[in-house]
């Protein structure tokens, strides 16, 4: 039996905005069970009033924390005490951050460093460092960007211009780097690799809704399958022109 990834979701309430809660959500079921699911700020502001809706119906456990001096963030001292209790209680085995914020670097680099996985999610004005420090990035901003393409019935190819240069030079680079003698990569291995390089790099960027239909779009690519050797699924090869 495989065991199920025990997640535990800190939110920065001061800092994702309610609107994206149920994409959030279903994104982060993806790669695990989300065991502890909190959100922190100030709840006697106005500002965090959408906020109390969506939260009994998700499960979501409201941390107050007031502040107490203008101008400093204390909810994000809150969930960097909170997150460290988690960690040496050993209850779980990844943490998601959500939050836009770069002072969650250090705490994203500790938790990574204690050989758990680190999930971001945050909008794209997120700064660099805290999305480098998570083992992966998710914007937020392509979970609706992505369900209401495929409402509208848009053509994946319309969103190549998206994809630039230096895109394609790291698509290529990542498929030399994880292939054999005969330059296939399997494509398992070439999506870990682009991780490791970028962790915010994700196919639903560029409007792809996984890895292998983004390839199968680029003429610089030969795509091939392989039948797995118990014959239950196909594996996926990709190669370089």
């Amino acid at each position: 039996m495989i065991k199920d990834t025990k997640i535990a979701v800190l939110i920065d309430g001061d800092n994702i905005p309610s609107k994206y809660i149920t994409e959030m959500m279903q994104e982060i079921a993806k790669y695990g069970t989300p065991t502890i699911k909190r959100i922190y700020g100030d709840w006697t502001k106005p500002h965090l009033a959408k906020w109390k809706s969506v939260l009994l119906e998700n499960a979501i456990s409201p941390i107050q924390q007031y502040s107490y001096t203008t101008g400093k963030n204390a909810t994000d001292s809150a969930m960097i005490i909170d997150a460290m209790d988690i960690l040496y209680s050993n209850k779980v085995d990844a943490f998601c951050l959500a939050s836009s914020d770069s002072d969650f670097t250090k705490l994203a680099t500790r938790l990574r460093e204690a050989g758990l996985q680190v999930y971001g999610i945050g909008e794209k004005k997120t700064p660099d460092p805290f999305i480098v420090a998570c083992d992966k990035f998710i914007y937020l901003e392509i979970l609706k960007t992505y369900d209401e393409k495929v409402e509208g019935k848009k053509s994946e190819k319309a969103n190549l211009y998206n994809i630039t240069p230096k895109v394609i030079r790291m698509l290529k680079n990542s498929v030399s780097d994880a292939a054999d003698d005969d330059g296939w990569a399997f494509l398992g291995d070439v999506g870990s690799l682009i991780l490791k390089k970028q962790p915010n790099f994700d196919a639903r960027n560029f409007g792809f809704e996984k890895l292998t239909p983004l390839f199968k779009s680029l003429d610089m690519f030969e795509m091939e399958q392989r039948d797995q050797s118990n014959g239950r699924f196909k594996l996926i090869y990709v190669k370089n022109k």
